[in-house]
């Protein structure tokens, strides 16, 4: 089991405790997050299921490598965190 952790800041707007979900790839632990919480994708992901730009995903304590197609691979016992990107200047 991969264990899905979310920024309090998501919470304001969408449910989203920590959840555990089986995947082996960033893709397959999404899509059991999305099939438990559906109203997540859109805010997550674009219409073409890319991450969307204001997001970040960290394995553990590394960025995720591949943006687009999500397929940085997970082990058992991996945390999988979504951020929301912050920016400015």
């Amino acid at each position: 089991m991969v264990h899905v952790e979310f920024t309090p800041h998501l919470s304001r707007f969408l449910a989203c405790p920590p959840l555990d979900v089986e995947g082996s790839t960033v893709r397959t632990a999404l899509d059991a997050v999305f099939a438990e919480r559906p109203a997540l994708k859109s805010y997550l992901v674009d219409d073409q299921d890319r991450l969307r730009k204001h997001v970040a995903l960290y394995v553990n304590d590394r960025p995720i490598a591949d943006r687009t197609g999500l397929s940085d691979g997970l082990a058992d016992g991996d945390r999988l965190f979504v951020f929301q990107a912050l920016s400015g200047g």
